[in-house]
């Protein structure tokens, strides 16, 4: 039982739900970078090249023959995903400096002084009467 309970433990702390929420969001957020580097910005970088489709750019090596598949090195596809990978970097980029940023104003803002103790009260009210 005890292996259990410790399984347990390890398994619902914070830090690792905290790294499987944000797994899941990051593979989320990778379908959605996919979708809009192919649907908005392949198509349009294609328009600005002569209406090229990078995903059909290749280098044949050697032609198909009969049965024999085609060998090709996809230059285009590899294009494609390097793109995507510059948008997903600099998103991630824009994320940690906004996250740094706040945490920066959070570190300047001020604190705000420390209530004086009851004793320090206490003098002043004493010093206050002694003026009068």
């Amino acid at each position: 039982m005890g292996m259990i309970k410790e399984f347990k433990e390890f398994a619902l702390k914070g830090n690792l739900v905290d790294m499987a929420i944000a797994f899941v969001m990051g593979g989320a957020f990778g379908k959605v970078t996919s979708s809009f580097i192919d649907g908005m910005v392949m198509p349009a970088v294609g328009m600005l090249t002569g209406g090229v489709d990078f995903n059909d750019m290749k280098y044949v090596m050697k032609a198909a023959e009969g049965e024999n598949a085609e060998v090709a090195i996809k230059y285009g596809a590899f294009i494609t995903v390097a793109i995507e990978f510059l948008v997903v970097a600099f998103v991630m980029f824009m994320v940690i400096k906004a996250m740094n940023n706040m945490k920066k104003k959070e570190a300047e803002a001020p604190a705000a002084p420390p209530e004086p103790s009851s004793t320090d009260k206490l003098l002043a009210e004493i010093r206050d009467s002694l003026k009068k």
